[in-house]
């Protein structure tokens, strides 16, 4: 299999997974207040959101590269 078809594989699964999986969370540890040598932390759960428009872009450009790769 040539490499461009490879990456449009992969471009159209990671588009389909954006579909459906619409976000990701994860944990961060920041520092909350400093006091000299004194430190408070606090673990923070931050969200992150895939556009939608992405996820699109992505499988119109895997579908594109993968036909490009097959027709060579």
């Amino acid at each position: 299999m040539k490499s461009s078809v490879i990456i449009g594989i992969i471009l159209i699964a990671l588009g389909t997974a954006g579909l459906f999986y619409k976000g990701f969370s994860y944990e961060s540890k920041e520092t909350v207040a400093k006091i000299g040598s004194l430190e408070a932390s606090a673990e923070v759960t931050k969200d992150v959101e895939i556009p939608q428009v992405l996820s699109i872009i992505l499988i119109v450009a895997g579908a594109g590269i993968a036909l490009v790769g097959l027709k060579k």
